[in-house]
């Protein structure tokens, strides 16, 4: 066993969410990481574990309020109550709105806003009794500047930031810090099979003219998640490259 303090992070099998959990492993943290798969969640059992034998990682699909509910219970009973919660995990379904079907709308609003108050409710009363803890939700740009063919993206992102700030108000006198990061356009798996036009668009858009790096992202929800960050709630910090500001 650690006294490491515990880490959560949700969808940490690929991209922002590995470097999240790669990196808050570093800095000493005993981390889970969820996949919504059992060959996910090995894959991410296998990279934590180089860090520390402590570390480790669960099946957990928060689409599915019963699995969640169920898989988060045994977490609290089997490692304990975590300190640090990164609810990462996230799908898309784009299309214009025209296109957009029911399916797409519900699957992106279940997924990226339901599934984060299944996880949040289902530790809140843990953490509330511990008295203290940071959960830090992955927003994006999307959330605030919008973009066609993402009305069901930036309806879940822009709702998210509001059930943040909210969150943040009713618990805040219980020691525990509620902020949003917001992504820019991050270099990863996604962003590489643009064609190279609309890349050089997007390029274009950016005052720094280069995409961001997962390790961005990472350092926002390291900072967040430390002590440094312990009079910081109900924020959304924005890692854009200067593409939005205000």
């Amino acid at each position: 066993m650690t006294d490491a303090k515990l880490a959560l992070v949700t969808g940490a099998s690929r991209g922002i969410g590995a470097a999240i959990a790669a990196m808050l492993a570093q800095q000493g943290y005993r981390v889970i990481g969820t996949a919504t798969s059992d060959a996910g969640a090995s894959a991410i059992r296998e990279t934590l574990q180089a860090y520390s034998a402590d570390n480790d990682a669960l099946v957990l699909n928060i689409a599915d309020a019963e699995q969640t509910d169920a898989a988060l219970k045994q977490l609290l009973a089997d490692i304990g109550t975590p300190a640090v919660v990164v609810n990462n995990a996230g799908v898309t379904r784009d299309n214009l709105f025209l296109r957009l079907t029911e399916d797409d709308w519900q699957t992106v609003i279940n997924t990226n806003l339901n599934g984060v108050f299944r996880v949040c409710k289902a530790l809140s009363k843990a953490m509330i009794k511990q008295k203290h803890g940071s959960i830090i939700n992955i927003s994006s740009i999307i959330g605030t500047t919008g973009n066609a063919g993402q009305t069901n993206y930036a309806a879940a992102k822009a709702g998210l930031e509001g059930f943040t700030r909210s969150l943040a108000q009713e618990v805040a006198s219980r020691n525990i810090r509620v902020n949003c990061v917001a992504p820019g356009f991050i270099q990863t798996d996604m962003t590489d099979v643009l064609p190279d036009g609309q890349k050089e668009a997007i390029l274009a858009s950016i005052p720094m003219k280069r995409f961001g790096q997962v390790e961005d992202i990472a350092a926002a929800v390291a900072f967040l998640a430390g002590d440094g960050a312990q009079y910081v709630t109900g924020q959304t910090i924005h890692v854009n490259g200067g593409m939005n500001m205000g």
